[in-house]
C-alpha cells in the first residue's frame, strides 16, 4: 500500500479557505503536502471542478477534506482516482440526489437555525451580529468579527447542487462531529456519518472548530491518511 502524503482541504459557505491555516501548519509540519482549494461559491459544479484541477496535478494519492458545505463538494469530486480516503469535518455528506437544500429543508424541533439573511442579486451572507455564536462561538469575539466582516458571498444556486454519486459509497471515510455546533446540527451530523459508515471522532467544538481545535483536526486527518 501506497503511502497517503497527500492533503487537499475543501472549505465550506460563508468562509475561504484561509480558515485552514491551523490545520495546514499541523500537517506540513509533519511532512504532509497540503493543498487548500477555494471554492469560487457560484454553484456546485464549479467548486467540483476547482478540487479536481488539484486533484490532477498530486503525484499520489490524497485524504480529501471537506468542513461544512464542503462535504457536498468532497462527495462530489471524491470519485477522482487520486482520492483514497475521505475525512468530513463537521461537514454534510449527501446521499445521492441530496443537496444542501434537502438536508437542511426539515429540521427537527428546537435546532438552532443559522442566521442566513434574505439573498441579495443572488447571494447570502450570515448576520453579522449572529455570526459568533453561530458560527464561531468557541473564537474570540475579534476573530468571530474578522471572520463574519470577511464573508465569502454564497450564491443561492449551490444550495440546490445534487450529489450524482457520493464517493463514501467508494472510499473509506471519517467523520468529526462537532458537539458544540450551532450550523450543522450535532445530531444531524451523527446521522450522516453513521450512514457514510464513517470513522467518528467527537469534539467540543463550534461550527469552525477547524479554526479553535485545528490540532485536534488535523489528528483526525492524520489517522485517515494512516
Amino acid at each position: 500500500m501506497t503511502a497517503i502524503r497527500n492533503i487537499v482541504l475543501v472549505h465550506g459557505g460563508f468562509v475561504d479557505g484561509s480558515g485552514w491555516r491551523g490545520v495546514y501548519d499541523e500537517l506540513a509540519g509533519d511532512g504532509f503536502h497540503v493543498r487548500v482549494a477555494q471554492n469560487p461559491a457560484l454553484s456546485l459544479e464549479g467548486d467540483v471542478a476547482a478540487t479536481r484541477r488539484i486533484l490532477d496535478g498530486l503525484d499520489g494519492p490524497a485524504v480529501l477534506v471537506g468542513h461544512c458545505y464542503g462535504g457536498v463538494v468532497i462527495s462530489e469530486a471524491g470519485t477522482h482516482p487520486n482520492v483514497a480516503v475521505l475525512a468530513y469535518i463537521a461537514a454534510f455528506a449527501p446521499e445521492k440526489g441530496e443537496s444542501v437544500a434537502t438536508l437542511t429543508a426539515d429540521p427537527a424541533a428546537g435546532a438552532p437555525v443559522p442566521p442566513i439573511l434574505p439573498p441579495r442579486d443572488g447571494f447570502l451572507l450570515l448576520d453579522r451580529d449572529r455570526f459568533h455564536g453561530s458560527f464561531a462561538a468557541d473564537l474570540p469575539a475579534r476573530t468571530a468579527a474578522f471572520m463574519a466582516d470577511a464573508q465569502v458571498p454564497w450564491n443561492v444556486d449551490t444550495l440546490g447542487g445534487t450529489v450524482t454519486e457520493p464517493a463514501w459509497r467508494h472510499r473509506r471515510s471519517w467523520y468529526l462531529v462537532a458537539t458544540a455546533d450551532r450550523m450543522i446540527p450535532p445530531p444531524a451530523q451523527r446521522t450522516m456519518a453513521r450512514r457514510a459508515g464513517a470513522v467518528v471522532v467527537e469534539a467540543i467544538g463550534s461550527h469552525a472548530v477547524h479554526v479553535s481545535q485545528p490540532a485536534v483536526v488535523a489528528d483526525l486527518i492524520r489517522q485517515a491518511a494512516a
